[in-house]
């Protein structure tokens, strides 16, 4: 069970996984908690975050995405209601396979074009799933 009943994540496109993971194993002393083909994220208790690790040598940006990885349903019902109450674009994804977990999210994109998600994991998945959503897609207005 966790400490808190939110932490911080973290997703970063990375040049090269092994490397990555090295670095970050050492830097935050703690091993990833999922590995899997061009994929890797640690849970990392202190500081709460969910640092999450993306392979993709030729990406434009290094950042991928901002999120909150929550541990009930309802701050994922909390942070949509919110968005809709303040009339910004938003993507609702229930149920979804991404990253290699079963998942309900949520999605807002920044005005500079950060894309942020609320998220709580229901399940692992032997498969990675969709894609993070890309910006501006299939968005919705409050």
């Amino acid at each position: 069970m966790q400490s808190s009943s939110r932490r911080l994540q973290l997703a970063l496109n990375v040049s090269d996984l092994e490397r990555a993971v090295r670095f970050y194993a050492q830097m935050f002393g703690v091993e990833p908690a999922k590995r899997e083909p061009g994929y890797a994220n640690f849970s990392i208790q202190d500081p709460p975050l969910k640092l999450v690790l993306f392979e993709v040598p030729d990406a434009a940006e290094r950042l991928n995405h901002l999120g909150v990885e929550v541990f009930d349903d309802a701050d994922v019902g909390e942070a949509t209601e919110r968005l809709k109450a303040a009339g910004l674009e938003h993507l609702v994804e229930d149920e979804t396979t991404c990253c290699y977990a079963q998942q309900n999210k949520v999605w807002a994109q920044e005005p500079d074009g950060l894309r942020w998600e609320w998220y709580r994991v229901l399940a692992d998945s032997q498969e990675f799933g969709a894609a993070p959503a890309a910006s501006g897609e299939e968005s919705v207005a409050g």
